[in-house]
Parts: structure tokens; sequence; C-alpha cells
């Protein structure tokens, strides 16, 4: 018999971001691995409240959500009430063998919730916003109100894995008796490569939401000081801070050489990596941003903060450019001498291409998966 996984997460395709696309991927390469994988996921608008798609099977529980991009914390406070007493419904139905709780919280509690009920061995995935101490200015306080709660949740885990080694050390800071595995983010390579690419002029890009800790605002500081330079910036996403991005581009007279394209669906984004020839991640926090995977395999360089996550997958000098956090100076610096040299950010476009196929495709992360769920059902 087929060993049977449930990943539950709040967000699914088309819905959500990173962890949602990492959930897909991880979930259609373990279908093809020969396990059978239901996956629990949040209502969203007509999207179907059950389908199978390239193997599994996806089953969407009732909740508030109504953007596709991001939730509130009510929002996911919801889905984790939902998924521990709804979803024992499901679990009598689907008899999960494990699971793969995407997120600390909601969804590693509702897990842990199920574990009181059941045998059943659990995963946390660790993203980010689920660790304290990652983002202070915007979950300070929820962390400090759930902390006890998520230790509770990571002691009775079969195991807990951060996407990376900037994460596990901020997790381990958290709760230093639990051990904390590495498993990396992947990019499905092919969808995103380019044969042809204009190098010039010099046309940045900028994927993922638009709030505080994305880095915008420095961005847009540095780049007022390239005002000679022909450069031209599009900024794909949504999110809380676009009104004052929108207004802060204006003052510095930028707002004719910016484009805000606004969130748009995943398919759509091989076509926006193209038109580009440097992708920017100026972010103060990441985990293991996606999109700056996405942009490696598309053949871009980049210009990004020195920060876990972006620092691991960037070869500093080969791949792109790595510039301390918060340094808007640094910053224009970096853009500076690599938007004057297209030769050279053609050269770094090309060995961060092969760097993402070589080393973070979703095959490789499927097999470390599937060896962590043999291993933690082999100890259940």
């Amino acid at each position: 018999m087929n060993t049977r996984v449930l990943i539950l997460n709040s967000e699914y395709p088309p819905v959500g971001g990173g962890a949602g696309n990492a959930s897909a991927h991880i979930a259609e390469s373990l279908v093809r691995k020969g396990l059978e994988v239901t996956v629990l996921t949040a209502a969203f608008a007509k999207l179907p409240r059950e389908e199978t798609i390239e193997g599994v099977r996806i089953i969407r529980l009732p909740g508030l959500r109504r953007k596709e991009d991001r939730s509130t914390a009510f929002e996911q406070l919801v889905f984790m009430l939902v998924a521990s007493i709804w979803g024992q419904f499901w679990l009598a139905k689907i008899r999960p063998q494990i699971v793969l709780a995407f997120f600390g919280a909601p969804a590693g509690v509702a897990a842990w919730a199920w574990s009181f009920f059941r045998r059943l061995p659990y995963i946390v995935c660790l993203r980010g916003g689920d660790v304290p101490g990652f983002r202070p200015y915007d979950f300070g306080r929820l962390h400090k109100l759930l902390g006890p709660l998520l230790r509770l949740v990571w002691r009775r885990a079969a195991a807990v894995v951060a996407n990376s080694q900037g994460l596990r050390q901020l997790g381990e800071a958290f709760e230093p008796h639990i051990p904390i595995q590495v498993i990396v983010n992947g990019v499905e390579a092919k969808q995103y490569q380019v044969t042809e690419r204009k190098w010039q002029p010099p046309r940045l890009l900028f994927v993922g939401r638009v709030v505080y800790q994305k880095g915008l605002d420095l961005l847009l500081k540095a780049l007022a000081e390239l005002s000679a330079t022909p450069w031209e910036l599009r900024i794909v996403g949504d999110g809380a801070d676009m009104n004052s991005i929108k207004q802060q581009a204006a003052e510095l007279v930028l707002s004719g050489r910016i484009t805000f394209a606004g969130w748009k669906p995943r398919e759509s984004l091989p076509d926006f990596f193209q038109q580009a020839n440097l992708f920017v991640m100026p972010s103060r926090h990441e985990g293991m941003p996606n999109a700056l995977l996405e942009a490696m395999a598309s053949g871009l360089p980049a210009v990004a903060t020195q920060i876990a996550g972006n620092e691991e997958l960037i070869e500093e000098g080969k791949t792109g450019l790595l510039v301390p956090a918060d340094d808007p100076v640094a910053l224009q610096t970096a853009l500076q001498d690599i938007l004057e040299d297209d030769k050279r950010r053609k050269s770094m476009g090309l060995a961060a291409q092969q760097r993402a196929i070589n080393f973070y495709n979703w095959e490789i992360v499927a097999d470390a998966y599937l060896q962590l769920i043999e291993q933690s059902l082999g100890n259940s």
C-alpha cells in the first residue's frame, strides 16, 4: 500500500505565495514517487471544494479568505480552528499516515490538536513568519502571544524543518532543545528558462508582496541617486504598502520609470522574468525566497540584501551581488556597478541559471522530504 501523506496549508495555488507554491511542487513530486497525497487548504472564492490536480487530491475547507495573495491574522485563526475541528472528519476518510504542516501556525497547531485524538505523526515545515524573531516589526506581538503554543507544537512534532540555514538558526534560538533540519526551496527550472534576452537598456524586476519586509522603500532611495542611468523598474505584486510606495516614487520623481504591474498569477511570471535583465530583492527578512530562485532559473543576475535565504542562494560576484540590509547607499553602489556592465550581468545570469538547475530543483527537495517521511514513520 502506498504511503498516505496529508499536506496541511492555509494556502495552495492559485492562492497564496511561496509556501503554497512549495506545497504544490512537493505534493506533485511525492505523487510521482508513488505516494498518495491529499492537501487540506482554505476555500477561496469560486474554487472547487474538491478537485484533483497532477494526481494530488485537494480539499478546501470553509474559510474567510478574501485576497488571493495574502491573508489576515483573523483569517488564519479561522483556518486554524476549522482545520482543527472540521479536519477531523477528513482524517477519518483520508486515513493519512503522516502530516506535513506548512507553518507552525496555523497548520502546525491543527496537526498538534489532531495528535491528541489520533496517533498521527506530523512534520512542521517552518517558512519564516511562524518563527519568533522573524520580522519582529510585523509579528513581534503575535510571537509573544503564540510562543508558548508554538513550543508545544514543535516538541510534539516528529520533525521540524526550516527552508534555510538562517531560519534554522532563528528557530534554534527560540527553542534550542529541538533539532531543526534544513530542506531548501526548489524551482521548476524549465518553466522559467529564457533562450533570448536583451541586456540593454537596464530593466529591473521585483516580484513579491509590497510590504515593509521587502525593502522597496530602500530600493527607491537607491534608484533616485541613479537618475543618469537609463534604468526601468517593474514591480510585480501587491500589498499593504502599495500606496506609500507609489507616493514615495512620485516624491522622488521616479513614477515615469516604474511600472506597477500588480499581483499576477504564477503562470504569467515567466514573461516578466524574460523582459527583465536584473532582479532586485532588497528585503529586510526572508526564509528562502521563491521569487529569487525563479529569477535565477530564468537566467537573471540579482542584487539582493545579505540576509538568510538570499545569501545561501547567491554566490557573491558570480551569480549576483549582496549588500547589507537596510543600507540604501550600499544598494545604490551595487546597482550602479552592475547596471553599467551588461556583459557582467549576462555572465552572472548564466551562472545563476546553472546553479538553480543543479542544486534547487523540486525533485531533490521531494527526495529530502521522502527520506524524512520514511524516517518519521519508522520512529512513530
